[in-house]
């Protein structure tokens, strides 16, 4: 099926008189039909469910259609897109661990890798994404485990070369991990070019209605855990009955470790209610990415052409720096979100933020509505100059994520706030 239908029809499947909407388990536990058959579930539990924190059927069914718009053998709901990124490492990363991660991703990934992780004996270092094959292999360390990255960094919209990263990866035997958040498979997938692991904040544009925080881990099913350097996928797994997770599941072992060790330690499996909302989201989600880059490209368009912007940074708008790499990744949209920065001191910014009428103030991105942001004084306040300079990110900037209003209704408020300013 095409991606469009995967949206509608994948996941669940009604039999003969059952729901044609998915229904919702709301449920905690499940019974069965003997004392054995729960035990074969406690041995195998891919093949049922024991309990709602480690697995549901409605949070089931949305895990299979995500997996099949990624083209992922499996998928794994979390309670946020932090919670994905930090299972994501995990699932791969012990204490005296390394990583690599590309400079310029969302504020508070750069918070979870360079201060908590470490607090669990876990190394970031960062590096740019326009790293030469040198540089990379500097920042390489005998006991670097994975390299991560963003499709479309938020807020300032770097585009991954992703068969570089993926490459280089590949070429010292680690797994390539990327936030397809912005991008979503509708714009870009990035396993086609070579990454190994997906994860998505499903609170944006998956969901698109601002109503249900989530995230989602995708596996792609490609990456070799058996090549030695993984031994946690290929010995047993002494908290579960001895379980060589490579052996015994194949194609799917790093997504089903990450349920059966984390997911079950842990607990952030969303709730069936959540499933269902987010479910609603993904249905339409096709057709609203292509409605909100159209609107975005318009967006960028005219404030190019206004002189009390900076710069309008909107990867496919000719002349970006960023451009031929969207062309290549992203041929069919940037997603909504445009970042520009207005002239002076951050006090402008405020002003035009201020003045906006239609464009809500908030702390958040790709929704159905447009929405304003100014990072320097809000998402990313958290981070030192340095990485704000890291990140593209000036006083004046404004993230601008662009809603599916009339675009001359958006155009107009843009303008009349520029003129406060």
């Amino acid at each position: 099926m095409k991606l469009e239908t995967l949206a509608l029809r994948g996941g669940y499947q009604p039999g003969n008189a059952e729901p044609h909407a998915m229904p919702i388990y709301q449920s905690t536990t499940y019974e069965y039909t003997s004392a054995d058959e729960m035990a074969h579930l406690f041995d195998e539990p891919t093949e049922g469910h024991i309990y709602s924190r480690i697995s549901n059927p409605t949070t089931g069914f949305v895990e299979q259609k995500i997996a099949a718009m990624e083209g992922g053998v499996g998928a794994l709901l979390t309670t946020s897109g932090q919670a994905a990124n930090l299972l994501a490492i995990m699932n791969i990363c012990k204490s005296g661990d390394h990583f690599l991660c590309t400079a310029g991703v969302y504020g508070g990934t750069v918070n979870l890798f360079a201060v908590t992780l470490k607090r669990f004996g876990i190394e970031c270092t960062f590096v740019s994404p326009d790293a030469t094959e040198d540089e990379l292999e500097a920042a390489l360390r005998p006991n670097t485990r994975l390299v991560f990255s963003e499709t479309l960094t938020n807020p300032a919209l770097i585009v991954c070369d992703i068969e570089k990263f993926a490459g280089f990866a590949h070429k010292h035997g680690i797994p390539f991990i990327i936030d397809n958040t912005f991008a979503t498979p509708v714009l870009c997938r990035p396993f086609e070019f070579g990454a190994d692991i997906v994860t998505h904040s499903t609170t944006k544009y998956m969901d698109g209605h601002a109503v249900v925080v989530g995230g989602v881990i995708v596996d792609s099913g490609n990456f070799d855990w058996t090549n030695g350097n993984f031994p946690e996928f290929t010995e047993p797994d002494a908290s579960y009955h001895g379980i060589c997770y490579a052996e015994h599941y194949g194609k799917a072992a790093y997504i089903v470790k990450c349920r059966m060790q984390l997911i079950r330690d842990f607990g952030v499996l969303p709730s069936a209610q959540d499933a269902f909302l987010l479910d609603l989201g993904l249905q339409t989600l096709p057709v609203r990415m292509k409605a909100h880059c159209e609107n975005a490209m318009k967006v960028a368009q005219y404030l190019s052409t206004c002189e009390k912007v900076e710069f309008v940074n909107y990867p496919l708008l000719p002349g970006n720096p960023q451009y031929d790499l969207a062309k290549k990744y992203l041929p069919n949209g940037c997603s909504g979100v445009i970042s520009f920065s207005i002239k002076g001191p951050r006090e402008n910014a405020a002003r035009f933020m201020d003045a906006l009428n239609i464009a809500s103030v908030v702390t958040h991105v790709a929704d159905i509505r447009t929405l304003a942001l100014q990072p320097a004084n809000t998402t990313h306040r958290q981070l030192t100059d340095e990485q704000l300079k890291a990140g593209g990110i000036t006083p004046g900037l404004i993230r601008f994520s662009t809603g599916l209003e009339n675009i001359d209704d958006i155009l107009a408020d843009v303008k009349q706030a520029l003129e406060k300013v």
